[in-house]
């Protein structure tokens, strides 16, 4: 059941799949959705509790339980933001000893999200975006003084990959579970890309119903 007609949603998908340039397409369709970047916040609070430079820190850095901490304070600060809201975020976070739930129990059950929503495509072409993202390694993107450095991709096989989106399943059942939400899979697997972000631009689409 939605909130005075509002509704909440957590997207998921893996690293590289090209959550972020659906997104960006997204909020030209739907202005009036808020769209949140859950790991934005965890950093925020990272920086200032534990001294955290960058998001591949907090996972190898960081200890379990201050990790819990770090999710547990971002999630009641998203939880106060009224309106039609996008969480996005990871489900199955990759760690060395394993896959790491995004949304346990203690988080899910603050954000209270109406659905969850999970990206997939085929593992080919993510591992192509990925590849595309590590040929410009390094390379720093100067605009008006400032400095953005690309994040480095994790290249994994196919097999990886694969692996990595059933495990965003398995997490997202859990969750919904535990807050009564709805799971809501946007399969692209199978759908062939014939120019550039024909992907990312279905995906927002398909996003976009779900607030009509």
């Amino acid at each position: 059941m939605t909130r005075g007609g509002c509704l909440k949603v957590i997207l998921a998908a893996v690293p590289g799949a090209g959550k972020t340039t659906t997104l960006q397409i997204f909020s030209k369709m739907k202005p009036d959705v808020k769209i949140v970047n859950f790991g934005d916040y965890m950093m925020k609070i990272a920086r200032e509790e534990f001294g955290i430079e960058n998001r591949d820190d907090m996972r190898k850095k960081l200890s379990l339980e201050d990790y819990r901490f770090v999710q547990i304070k971002a999630a009641e600060e998203i939880a106060r933001i009224s309106g039609n809201v996008i969480i996005d975020t990871h489900l199955a976070i990759r760690m060395e000893r394993g896959y790491y739930p995004g949304m346990p129990k203690e988080v899910v059950s603050k954000l209270k999200p109406d659905i969850i929503v999970l990206l997939e495509f085929d593992p080919k072409v993510i591992l192509e975006r990925r590849r595309k993202d590590l040929s410009i390694k390094g390379r720093k993107i100067t605009e008006i003084g400032t400095i953005a450095e690309r994040r480095e991709r994790e290249i994994e096989n196919e097999e990886d990959i694969e692996l990595h989106q059933q495990m965003n399943r398995y997490f997202a059942a859990v969750a919904a579970n535990e807050v009564q939400a709805t799971v809501k899979i946007i399969n692209l697997r199978r759908v062939p890309q014939t120019r550039p972000f024909e992907h990312a631009e279905l995906g927002a689409k398909l996003l976009a119903s779900i607030f009509e």
